[in-house]
């Protein structure tokens, strides 16, 4: 039946009718919050190109975490920020590393957090890549042997879940196998399965010190112009026993999450990244957008598309108005 006995509108009247047949909400629970921890002490600096994201020393974490609890987010990424950096990129899997060290505070503090620990080694080589380099080029097998022992350290420390970005080929399957023969069987893998070469990570680059010394990132990041790969490494991931599945930026790739959703019954994150905050934040302080309703809007339409989890540098503020309602 059409118009004018089927009408719309009859059900966006009022405020309480809308939400009584809203297909989709948001939840403090459905959100991550990444935390950058760097060395030093009483340390929190705010990020210039992501206004309202810090660097914390360890020491800060525990007042972070609480505000964090309260509001009702129970989990966060850990990035770290080493004191040096090396070919090898050593302190990533260091047992007094900055993020193991941040681990342990974490779940001394507020050992009901869900910590979860980024693998990868940008952050720590001093040539800004993923991997070892061999000969001008990443190399995929040499490389995996040090994500393994970065993910061991973290699951020693204490982390609840690892989760690999780097996007080596098998790189699931060895963190896997290595977790299990340590006696770390419960620890989780959330791999970023389809993590592509995006410019949106420029923000991230800044705040991690983690942009490429040479070259770029393409030959083991996804093409942006493809989709249907993006499937393909997502069952390699699931094979080699990932819990959950992570899509890469979130915003631009909103058909990808919709197409791992109708292909999987695993757990989807989608990671709402550094440039799409910071594009949010640009456009609100220039009095361009309604940040509140952006935000809630780019959230909802992330999880609208089939993410179960969003990792997102706006969790706090999205948080404080979801409480609000």
């Amino acid at each position: 039946m059409g118009f004018p006995i089927t009408r719309g509108r009859r059900l966006r009247r009022t405020e309480n009718i809308r939400r009584m047949v809203r297909e989709t909400s948001i939840d403090s629970e459905d959100l991550i919050y990444p935390l950058f921890v760097t060395h030093g002490l009483d340390v929190k600096m705010e990020i210039p190109s992501m206004p309202g994201v810090y660097h914390f020393s360890v020491d800060t974490l525990c007042k972070e975490a609480e505000e964090i609890w309260q509001l009702g987010i129970h989990a966060v990424l850990l990035f770290g920020i080493p004191a040096e950096k090396d070919e090898e990129g050593s302190e990533a899997y260091s047992p007094d590393g900055i993020v193991q060290r941040a681990v342990r505070t974490l779940k001394e503090c507020n050992p009901g957090l869900v910590v979860i620990t980024d693998v990868c080694m940008c952050e720590y080589t001093s040539h800004g890549h993923c991997g070892i380099v061999v000969d001008g080029q990443v190399s995929n097998d040499e490389t995996l042997e040090y994500l393994a022992r970065i993910a061991l350290s973290h699951a020693e420390a204490g982390a609840d879940i690892v989760a690999p970005s780097d996007m080596m080929d098998g790189r699931v399957m060895i963190i896997r196998d290595t977790l299990d023969e340590n006696g770390f069987t419960d620890t989780a893998i959330m791999s970023y399965s389809a993590k592509y070469a995006s410019a949106f990570y420029g923000p991230f680059r800044d705040a991690a010190n983690s942009a490429p010394q040479f070259g770029d990132r393409k030959s083991y990041q996804m093409d942006p112009a493809n989709r249907r790969e993006a499937i393909t490494e997502m069952v390699m991931d699931l094979d080699e026993g990932a819990d959950i599945i992570m899509v890469k930026p979130a915003l631009s790739y909103l058909d990808v999450i919709a197409d791992a959703r109708i292909e999987f019954n695993a757990p989807i994150a989608a990671y709402n990244v550094s440039g799409e905050y910071s594009m949010v934040k640009a456009a609100a302080h220039n009095g361009w957008i309604d940040e509140e309703r952006a935000v809630i809007e780019i959230l909802t339409s992330i999880k609208r598309a089939g993410a179960d989890l969003i990792l997102t540098y706006h969790a706090k503020d999205a948080a404080k108005w979801l409480k609000r309602g």
